[in-house]
């Protein structure tokens, strides 16, 4: 291992090697240290649409195609006594765009990748301390994680923090993950042989079905499992396990409870134990400072309820690999590029986060704990400046018209009233289909935009270069 690096990327998940990937196809010198040695489990299977644009920018969508990984239409919503589905060729697109994939062979495809980019990428490796020099982050200490022995020492110019939920950064130095006040929900999972088909929404669909308790996944994979998990309220998990036990009795008696996949489940059979995580929905009150960037869920992570965690994973590596590549070419100043992150980012997630918000409040039996306890309070809304969230999204908006309409749409819900649709979704299209970041002059802040040609970085509008 090199002793010294120009970038150092802590972590080899999907935002890791993304942002890796990325900048070494820029020709920086780059150094990956990752932990676990892959393959290697992680959760997190059903992928949306919006990361195929960035793997076609880092030249991984190819491989990712032909691996044969289960394809993804789109969403099938049982949502109390509504159900309705989602389907991706609505969106103008008869190209599959999504998969439903197996984490251990899709994170293996891009860390391989970024390594055949010229990443230095080290395996078994996990970082012990962060060193700095006043606030600026300035090296590594390492240790390999078989044998302590063996450890060492990384200087770097920069760093990018993609160590996902143990966020080296954010809960060992910064300390500034804060959890939320709502979703402070369970997850329990496992793995099914022989499931049938959903027999309903897009070919190869996410089924997302409520219980009056929480609600739970189905997802199909191509290995012929099919992952079913259950995501509940913290409290109303640990009633359950210690009225009734143990784990899994307690997600059998939600599956009982849930007729749409206990009928994919009819004749199938559970091939795993129980896999469980808790309290999994946070935000770090900052993503910058000298000399790092937080991405992916070392920045912040949400609920799992629309799929959106590789989504901001690929999307934060996209737009850290080119606030620093612009830093490293003397373009932008570091202050200005972290910046410029941070906003949009922090929008991106925001953003993301009131539409689970709507998405939770607009079930129809609120009379059942789990729902009551999914809405944000009035202090969280304080936390998360959504007011500052619901104006970037309409400035993000080219038509102002629509943009009146989905404020005032969202405002409803996070209000409580009631919607004439039965589909959230549909409310808020307005919202989703807004420009998910500054790709041109128009949308700049602070007058810095993305720009990926002739090179990944941020553009400067003409009036900031003029000030």
């Amino acid at each position: 291992m090199r002793e010294s690096t120009q970038i150092l990327i802590i972590g080899g998940g999907p935002a890791g090697s993304t942002a890796a990937g990325l900048l070494a196809r820029e020709g920086f010198q780059v150094t990956l240290l990752e932990r676990d040695r892959f393959p290697r489990y992680h959760i997190g299977e059903s992928i949306l649409p919006s990361c195929r644009p960035i793997f076609e920018m880092l030249g991984v969508w190819d491989k990712v195609v032909a691996h044969g990984f289960r394809s993804k239409g789109g969403a099938y919503f049982q949502w109390g006594p509504e159900e309705w589905e989602v389907r991706f060729s609505d969106q103008g697109s008869d190209n599959v765009n999504a998969w439903q994939v197996v984490r251990s062979e899709f994170d293996q495809i891009l860390l391989d990748h970024a390594r055949e980019l010229g990443v230095e990428v080290v395996e078994g490796v996990g970082v012990r301390e962060i060193e700095f020099d006043g606030e600026r982050a300035v090296a590594a200490s390492w240790q390999d994680a078989k044998d302590p022995s063996r450890r060492g020492r990384i200087a770097f110019g920069h760093v990018i923090d993609c160590s996902g939920r143990g966020g080296v950064m954010a809960t060992r130095y910064l300390k500034n993950r804060r959890f939320h006040d709502v979703f402070r929900n369970v997850a329990t999972w496992a793995y099914w042989k022989d499931a049938k088909p959903l027999g309903k929404g897009p070919d190869g669909a996410i089924a997302v079905c409520s219980t009056p308790s929480g609600w739970f996944w189905a997802i199909p994979l191509h290995d012929g499992t099919t992952s079913v998990g259950l995501v509940t309220g913290r409290d109303l998990f640990n009633e359950g396990r210690n009225r009734l036990g143990d784990i899994q009795a307690v997600y059998d008696e939600a599956l009982a409870q849930c007729p749409t996949v206990l009928e994919m489940l009819d004749g199938a059979e559970q091939v795993t134990g129980m896999k469980t995580e808790q309290d999994y929905s946070y935000v770090a009150e900052r993503f910058t400072g000298p000399g790092y960037l937080l991405a992916g869920d070392a920045a912040c992570f949400l609920d799992p309820l629309l799929s959106t965690g590789v989504h901001l994973a690929t999307y934060s590596a996209m737009l850290g690999a080119a606030s620093l590549a612009s830093v490293l070419r003397g373009e932008v100043a570091e202050e200005d590029a972290g910046r410029f992150y941070e906003t949009v980012y922090r929008h991106a997630y925001e953003r993301l986060l009131i539409l689970v918000s709507v998405f939770y409040e607009s079930y129809r039996g609120k009379e059942y704990h789990f729902y009551n306890a999914q809405k944000l309070t009035s202090g969280e809304r304080d936390n998360l400046h959504l007011q500052a969230a619901f104006d970037r999204i309409i400035t993000g908006i080219a038509d102002m018209d629509d943009a009146e309409n989905a404020y005032r749409l969202v405002q409803d819900h996070l209000r409580g009233a009631e919607s004439g649709d039965p589909n959230p979704l549909n409310n808020l299209n307005r919202v989703h289909e807004m420009k998910q970041s500054p790709f041109a002059p128009e949308n700049a802040v602070d007058g810095l935009y993305l720009v990926t040609s002739p090179h990944l970085g941020l553009g400067r509008t003409p009036s900031s270069q003029a000030s």
